[in-house]
């Protein structure tokens, strides 16, 4: 699988982590993902990751890890502005976006461009 596969994967992961900062996954949020999903290229791949972790419940803290990983490894790329945005949707599926959820949508807007300025900063070192 290529990074930009993978990322798909972390999409998934992502809105799972998302859809439960507020404690439960409720029906309203799966719904809009389902809605949101309709169309894109991805959509099976990304509804599958979501699935996969409701079941697993793996770990939070090493999931965002290796969400953030898996997006460092592909780098910027447009389709973070459709993810950013199907967040969003889905927290605001069941009453409004909560102070959790909205923490876990800021933090990886701000982790994944702390990450991306670390390695602009590290590819400049080289070149000195």
């Amino acid at each position: 699988m290529t990074p930009k596969e993978r990322i798909y994967d972390a999409f998934g992961e992502l809105l799972y982590l998302v859809a439960k900062a507020d404690g439960l996954i409720q029906p309203e949020e799966v719904e809009s993902l389902e809605k949101i999903l309709k169309g894109h290229p991805r959509a099976r791949q990304i509804k599958w990751s979501f699935d996969y972790e409701r079941t697993h419940r793996n770990d939070p803290e090493d999931l965002y890890l290796k969400i953030i990983d898996r997006c460092r490894e592909n780098g910027p790329d447009p389709e973070y502005q459709f993810l950013i945005e199907i967040l969003e949707e889905v927290a605001r599926a069941s009453a409004g976006i909560d102070r959790n959820e909205k923490g876990v949508i800021e933090g990886f807007v701000h982790d994944l461009t702390e990450r991306f300025k670390k390695d602009i900063q590290s590819i400049n070192e080289l070149k000195n």
